[in-house]
């Protein structure tokens, strides 16, 4: 994360740099993405400061910071929506701040990836849309399929989402979740309100996502980037380092029964 207290370039010069990558390499590590943290609308109500500017600068030290440590890319978000502030304003803020984050990131050789995770652009077909009009050959995509379903698309819809996406698809993350639901007391009732569920982390595979479907689907479209595991949210379990561990390794069981069907699919060819 390129933030504190994790990796800020503010606290790793020329020497701490050095000395992390000779680490990552004496680990037999692969550093495959530094995550940056962007929302290009931030500050849309104080035009004067020009924020935009500012995070495309960041992302920029990022971008460096990355190169430095032997990576090629840089995860990003898009914008929250905020109130009372015309969408088009908010969504040319998004469009700037990631062409001028994109031009920043190519002086280091390092690819944008920008996240389905903030409001704006947070639909594939909207996300399509903004990349394309972006057009810059190394602002693309990291895909996930968490918001897909909670934005309410079924499996099949999922797929057809992976296929839209695909020129744009270098990176995607796995968490996977279960609603709790939720309810209010009313008293002028004596009753119930049921309000949004809550949602909480469990291993993958457990959950309300279909990975199943979202791996093989790109497979499928010839993606053969790297899968990202997270742990962000409250998790079953808790939060120890042993279940932490335990979930992970349930993560990586999970994924190799795909180059397991693969290995079983061309025996049987």
């Amino acid at each position: 994360m390129g933030k504190r207290p994790h990796l800020s370039p503010l606290d790793y010069d020329a020497a701490a740099r050095k000395k992390l990558r000779a680490r990552i390499e004496e680990l037999g590590l692969t550093l495959v993405c530094l995550a940056g943290y962007t929302d290009f609308t931030a500050g849309v109500d104080k035009p004067g400061i020009p924020h935009v500017e500012i995070q495309a600068a960041y992302v920029g030290q990022i971008a460096e910071l990355a190169r430095d440590l032997g990576t090629d890319m840089v995860r990003v978000f898009t914008g929250y929506e905020r109130p009372g502030v015309p969408f088009d304003t908010q969504y040319a803020l998004v469009a700037d701040g990631l062409k001028l984050a994109g031009k920043e990131a190519a002086r280091y050789g390092v690819t944008l990836a920008v996240q389905n995770h903030h409001d704006i652009g947070i639909h594939h077909d909207a996300m399509h849309w903004l990349l394309t009009e972006v057009n810059q050959p190394n602002v693309l995509a990291a895909f996930d399929a968490w918001s897909p379903t909670l934005e309410g698309l079924d499996p099949s819809q999922i797929r057809d989402a992976i296929v839209t996406m695909k020129p744009f698809i270098v990176h995607t993350t796995v968490a996977d979740y279960v609603r709790l639901p939720c309810y209010r007391y009313d008293n002028t009732l004596t009753n119930y309100l049921q309000a949004d569920a809550v949602l909480r982390a469990v291993p993958v595979g457990k959950g309300i996502i279909d990975y199943k479907s979202f791996i093989n689907t790109l497979r499928q479209i010839g993606y053969r980037g790297w899968i990202a595991y997270e742990m962000c949210e409250v998790l079953d379990g808790g939060g120890s380092v042993e279940n932490l561990d335990r979930t992970a390794k349930a993560f990586l069981d999970y994924v190799r029964q795909f180059d397991t069907a693969k290995t079983a699919n061309s025996e049987n060819r």
